[in-house]
């Protein structure tokens, strides 16, 4: 959760200072993509943490949850970069979550398929 909370404080921050002190030229708008990537990744962190605390009975690693946030990040700046010149629409963002949950899906499957010493 302290990786959680530096990633949506740092997130949040820089996207208020960002927002308040720049014009939206080349370079801050990658540096916008980025900070907001940073910042829902924060965000999205404990609330994986809480859907698998009560829906998989197993823990996972810490590693695990990181990714499946980062890839609800990347979801959230992929969709803004979208929204920007007006093509997202409903079925591209479902489209698009589908397939990072297929991407995720797939990780997982040959995480477990792995073989590993000592189990």
């Amino acid at each position: 959760m302290i990786a959680a909370a530096v990633l949506a404080a740092a997130g949040w921050s820089g996207l208020l200072l960002l927002l308040n002190t720049t014009l939206p030229t080349v370079g801050p708008r990658w540096l916008f993509f980025f900070l907001w990537t940073m910042a829902v990744t924060g965000t999205a962190l404990p609330f994986v943490w809480v859907l698998h605390r009560r829906f998989d009975p197993s823990p996972l690693p810490g590693h695990v949850l990181l990714r499946q946030s980062l890839l609800v990040g990347l979801l959230a700046g992929t969709c803004m970069w979208l929204q920007i010149n007006r093509t997202l629409t409903l079925p591209l963002t479902l489209l698009l979550a589908i397939g990072v949950g297929g991407i995720e899906s797939l990780v997982r499957a040959v995480e477990r398929s792995t073989w590993r010493v000592g189990r």
